[in-house]
């Protein structure tokens, strides 16, 4: 495992960063694990990423009860 520590902001323009770590930690045989203990807001585009890869390309430690809620929310919304 490898942890990857997201806090402040996570907006669509970080993406493309998160998602080099995250590859660079699955090439390297390590399971990426996302702790959001410290993220304090996030756009659509974040939160879908999120929703995608959790538990497919990367396990989601230290999520916040709002955040946890928005994606609950999201998949609730694309599965009706």
């Amino acid at each position: 495992h490898v942890t990857i520590r997201v806090s402040g902001k996570l907006f669509q323009g970080h993406l493309a960063y998160l998602e080099q770590l995250v590859q660079s930690a699955i090439e390297c045989r390590l399971w990426p694990l996302l702790s959001l203990a410290h993220l304090e807001e996030l756009d659509r585009e974040a939160l879908l990423y999120l929703i995608d890869g959790e538990n497919c390309r990367f396990g989601i430690i230290s999520c916040p009860s709002f955040i946890r809620e928005r994606m609950d929310h999201e998949k609730e919304r694309a599965s009706a």
